[in-house]
């Protein structure tokens, strides 16, 4: 149905088109007249006209200032004139005002016809396009909450190599263009004699059809990713343009959270009976969220508050204000890594920092370093870069240190430890992605011959797709798909040996099901189709 005004002071014209209209299109069309300026502008805004056939000269405000009018509440309708007045500045701002055809009495019926069945072709097409859109929204309202689930769980939780790669992953799929961020850890409950909150299960199994209400609220008071109820917490991590939060920022982060928590308490006090409380982390870069979250969740768990933030925890230990904390985390997190090259250079600039500033506290700067590398191996034995570990391990630790003669000695000892370690962990991740490749490599030698995807061996290998392309061709110098492809086509070479195979039997054996594809693809890879090859067999 489309809704179709016309509007001309002539009752004479107005009959014509009606006749027109109707004895061409029927029902399809549903009609309203206006003889004046004033009265278009009336009907449009409760007619909402998909289609207007407008006169320019009628009484009062003329049809070029009715357009305008109109086109200020509805910016949708097909404006089609029709006017005695051949002039150059009405055709002119007709044109501005996206007039789909001007026309001058007398009008044949045919053009009429004709012009009214283009506009309805325009309007069926920008009704399709709005259904496609809300069909793709529904569909991006299923599927976001399980990438955002998604990106929680791997970049707060995996804490393994594949974070790095999911992170730009997922960054794309959202659309995330922050470098940084900060984590809120949501948990709810009922109040225990302690302040804290405590959860039935019958609580958390009816919080789960609760979600996506709550997932609403969360995004009403911060612009954030939201992961999935754990037990009777749910993390949200918040992208920001800044790399600290300044304390007015604190403050207002602080009070969105105390007004998000007061109102889901409000919605869900007759669904789930519970209170609400909120953590929140520091702000670090994306790839760091993990230490974000480990500060929200000793927010929640050292304070009764209704909203607590880790910054202002008392029992929270802070650092002497010229200590370099930053450049010792990247030193941690360098040897984490195990990038030996960044783990030194950070180390000597922590070693020059404490001769620096403490050159005659020898002893200090000895157990500075002690304790270093004790952290470091202590790290690098709980991410699996040292294999075993004995009680002894150190016996000689300390006497090697006071040892050392000198800082050039002590230093040359340091780093010496730390290399040891990040070699290890190098190693140990060499190791890893030779054993995952290797894996990889041999589940598609087994089954090349079918339908075989990059999701399948990811999943077969138990890291993410995206990791896994990028893993895949580091080690073996060519992505997955022209691995594939060269494992197909050196089979295929093999089978045109047997000429009982028939071209499509090969194609088949070869994981192709489209033979026309099989030889496209043959023919790019060998410079000849496959009944070329077997010919000059």
């Amino acid at each position: 149905m489309y809704r179709v005004l016309l509007a001309d002071d002539e009752g004479i014209m107005l009959e014509s088109l009606k006749t027109i209209i109707t004895s061409n299109f029927g029902n399809e069309c549903e009609l309203a007249f206006a003889k004046t300026g004033r009265a278009v502008v009336e009907l449009a805004e409760s007619f909402r006209p998909d289609i207007a056939f407008m006169d320019i000269q009628m009484p009062g405000i003329n049809g070029i200032q009715a357009m305008k009018e109109i086109r200020k509440f509805n910016s949708l309708t097909k404006f089609i004139v029709i006017t005695a007045y051949d002039k150059f500045d009405y055709a002119k701002e007709a044109i501005n005002l996206g007039v789909l055809e001007y026309l001058t009495k007398p009008v044949r019926r045919q053009v009429v016809v004709d012009v009214l069945g283009r506009a309805m072709k325009l309007i069926d097409s920008e009704r399709q396009k709005r259904s496609d859109n809300l069909k793709i929204q529904e569909k991006l309202e299923t599927v976001i909450p399980i990438v955002e689930n998604g990106f929680v769980n791997s970049m707060i939780f995996q804490g393994n190599d594949g974070a790095a790669g999911d992170l730009a992953y997922y960054r794309t799929l959202l659309d995330i263009h922050e470098e940084y961020g900060f984590v809120m850890l949501i948990q709810f409950g009922l109040r225990g004699d302690n302040g804290s909150l405590t959860t039935p299960v019958s609580m958390s199994v009816s919080a789960q059809s609760a979600y996506p209400e709550f997932r609403e609220v969360c995004k009403e008071f911060f612009s954030c990713i939201v992961g999935p109820i754990m037990t009777n917490r749910i993390v949200l991590a918040v992208p920001c343009a800044d790399e600290e939060q300044e304390y007015m920022a604190r403050i207002q982060i602080i009070e969105r959270a105390r007004n998000m928590t007061r109102k889901l308490g409000r919605i869900f006090s007759g669904k789930l009976e519970a209170r609400f409380r909120a953590g929140i982390g520091r702000t670090y870069r994306m790839e760091e969220l993990k230490l974000s979250y480990e500060e929200a969740y000793r927010a929640l768990s050292q304070s009764t508050s209704s909203v607590a933030h880790v910054d202002d925890l008392t029992v929270r230990g802070q650092y002497e204000e010229d200590y370099p904390g930053e450049l010792e985390r990247q030193l941690f997190a360098a040897v984490s890594k195990g990038d030996w090259p960044t783990a030194k250079q950070r180390a000597n600039e922590f070693f020059d920092w404490m001769v620096r500033n403490y050159y005659d506290d020898t002893a200090d700067i000895q157990l500075k370093v002690l304790e270093f590398v004790i952290l470091a191996e202590r790290d690098a034995f709980f991410n699996g870069g040292i294999g075993t570990y004995g009680f002894n391990y150190r016996s000689d630790y300390m006497r090697s240190v006071l040892a050392c003669t000198g800082y050039t000695a002590l230093r040359e000892w340091f780093l010496g430890k730390l290399e040891m370690v990040c070699r290890k962990v190098a190693t140990k991740r060499e190791e890893q992605s030779e054993t995952v490749i290797s894996r990889a490599r041999a589940y598609i030698d087994e089954n090349f011959s079918r339908e075989l995807t990059l999701d399948e061996v990811s999943r077969y290998v138990n890291i993410s797709p995206y990791y896994f392309s990028k893993l895949f061709k580091d080690e073996a110098g060519e992505n997955f798909i022209e691995y594939l492809t060269r494992m197909r086509i050196a089979r295929a070479k093999e089978l045109l040996k047997n000429p009982n195979l028939s071209i499509k039997e090969i194609c088949i054996m070869s994981g192709y099901s489209d033979p026309s594809y099989f030889s496209r693809i043959f023919k790019k890879q060998e410079d000849v189709t496959p009944s070329e090859y077997r010919e000059q067999l």
